[in-house]
């Protein structure tokens, strides 16, 4: 009887221990979807742009800020943080802001129009007559430009 005790655990023992080894990895390759590339950022830059455009500039400035640290190379995320400064009078914040959208995307009109919408805000006159003028050469549709210009001649 111990004879047959002892040899049905060491059966046990054998079985346990060959369940531990590593020796016989399954190398079956599976069927599974590769992950699809995400812009991690994308949220935060939706809601940036909804609270833009209901005028809550502090809650949209927070979520551009996080979409440009979760993905520095999104532009449009540069550019609505630079716009939110420029509505909470933030100038030297939105300066730094456009530095790295050009940075990213070369002088487009599109930029240097809301950098002259800037300068406006601030009341540089002449600097902001400059970069608009340059904006409106470089658009096909400057219709946005003539209305900023159109602002700086009332003001």
């Amino acid at each position: 009887m111990r004879q047959i005790h002892f040899t049905a655990m060491a059966a046990i023992a054998l079985v346990v221990a060959s369940g531990c080894t590593s020796s016989k990895i399954d190398n079956t390759e599976t069927t599974a979807i590769a992950p699809v590339a995400q812009d991690i950022s994308a949220a935060d830059l939706a809601a940036g742009k909804t609270q833009f455009r209901e005028a809550n500039y502090g809650l949209a400035e927070t979520h551009f800020r996080k979409a440009v640290e979760l993905n520095a190379g999104n532009a449009e995320a540069w550019m609505g943080l630079a716009a939110s400064y420029d509505q909470l009078g933030r100038f030297d914040f939105a300066d730094r802001a456009y530095d790295q959208l050009l940075k990213l995307t070369g002088r487009k009109a599109r930029i240097v129009n809301n950098m002259g919408y800037s300068q406006l805000l601030r009341g540089n006159r002449k600097k902001a007559q400059a970069l608009l003028l340059e904006a409106r050469a470089g658009m096909a549709d400057p219709a946005i430009v003539d209305a900023n210009l159109a602002l700086l001649n009332k003001s």
